[in-house]
């Protein structure tokens, strides 16, 4: 069984057990997050396609950790001005864990 869902204006391919890193989410470390923007849902032979979300259909989660990624480096550089910047940033994330599907 699995289902894709959209948050953060991405889509996720998901079943219950595996660990997805999504965009920032409001809650904390333990509790639990629903989504309710499910795109498809498979169930054995059973697929439901959604135009374009399933009504009714929701993918139960539980946040396990708040995290920032590995620091992404660019610069800025224009040829014989003296003109060089260095920039960092890193993105922070969400990891959850998905418990069940309901479709």
């Amino acid at each position: 069984m699995f289902a894709v869902i959209k948050t953060g204006g991405k889509q996720y391919i998901v079943e219950p057990g595996k660990t997805i890193k999504i965009e920032k989410l409001p809650q904390e470390a333990g509790s639990e997050v629903v989504f309710d923007q499910v795109l498809l849902a498979e169930k054995g032979q059973d697929v439901d396609i959604g135009t374009p979300v399933i009504a009714g259909a929701k993918v139960f989660g539980k946040v396990v950790r708040q995290g920032r990624a590995k620091k992404v480096m660019t610069i800025k550089f224009k040829a014989k001005k003296r003109y060089k910047k260095k920039l960092g940033h890193k993105q922070p994330f969400t990891e959850v864990e998905i418990v069940t599907i309901a479709a």
